[in-house]
């Protein structure tokens, strides 16, 4: 069992984590596993959490997150529920596999090869308004009209969305994310979708396969309820907050502060993986 003044810190993270990552679209899965691994070591009384506990962990949270994020995002008219559908079709056997492939990881490899993928996913979503559009032919064309009233076409190679999902999937179950920061970029500079749209589309994807990968590891035993239930509450918060404040504000000053927190972040864990 855990104190209520650790309840309140878990807490606290689940509001921190979904908040950021509903905000950016990538599901708050990058603070939470390397939270739950620190934590865990501290926490009087408790055992060390191991990758995979951590893990599937995490992608219960982000179920949480996920969902609120969405319900939120749908009332604003902007989650695109056909692509997010065709998305998890590939997303949700992905993040199967990854969940397979966590469970021969010793926790420095773990944290070694997430810190490296964290930091491949810092450059990745700090240049991502930096690219521009490409020109491929969509198998499948939409248009949306914001509040302006303003068209813009985009759309997908479905040749190219399952694949790509698929990856994005195997990254959910295999580290805990909820693989927004592949998915996003993707959906803008490929297939053109809004901005605010891609965010919202991302977080349905993340929440279907986040339940799949979750399902996953429960029945490998990867999931720490106390540690789940105790962060769920702010996960929900966060997860209507980050909606909110995307809403209002467009996230790029948050935005900022998250790459750096999350380069911090992959700098530690290959620290501690070498």
């Amino acid at each position: 069992m855990i104190g209520i003044d650790m309840i309140i810190i878990f807490i606290l993270l689940g509001v921190f984590a979904g908040t950021f990552g509903s905000l950016a679209g990538l599901g708050g899965g990058v603070i939470l596993v390397p939270a739950l691994l620190y934590l865990s070591g501290v926490i009087p009384g408790s055992n060390p959490v191991t990758p995979q506990i951590a893990v599937g962990t995490s992608l219960v949270v982000i179920i949480i997150t996920a969902l609120s994020s969405t319900l939120a995002y749908t009332r604003q008219k902007m989650v695109d529920f056909k692509s997010a559908i065709l998305f998890f079709a590939a997303s949700g056997p992905g993040s199967v596999v990854g969940a397979w492939v966590n469970r021969g990881l010793e926790v420095n490899q773990f944290q070694l090869y997430f810190g490296l993928f964290l930091i491949a996913l810092f450059f990745l979503v700090s240049r991502r308004d930096k690219w521009k559009p490409k020109n491929i032919k969509w198998t499948t064309k939409r248009v949306y009209v914001d509040d302006d009233g303003v068209e813009q076409a985009y759309g997908y190679h479905i040749g190219l969305a399952l694949p790509v999902s698929f990856f994005v999937g195997m990254f959910s179950g295999l580290f805990g994310i909820g693989g927004g920061a592949l998915m996003v970029p993707v959906m803008l500079i490929f297939f053109r979708f809004p901005p605010r749209m891609a965010t919202a589309t991302s977080m349905m994807v993340i929440f279907l396969s986040a339940i799949t990968g979750s399902l996953t590891h429960f029945l490998m035993g990867n999931i720490h309820w106390i540690y789940a239930l105790s962060l769920a509450p702010g996960a929900w918060v966060g997860g209507k907050l980050g909606a909110l404040i995307s809403a209002r504000i467009g996230g790029k000053g948050v935005e900022l502060f998250f790459r750096m927190s999350l380069l911090v972040i992959a700098l530690k864990l290959i620290g501690e993986g070498i």
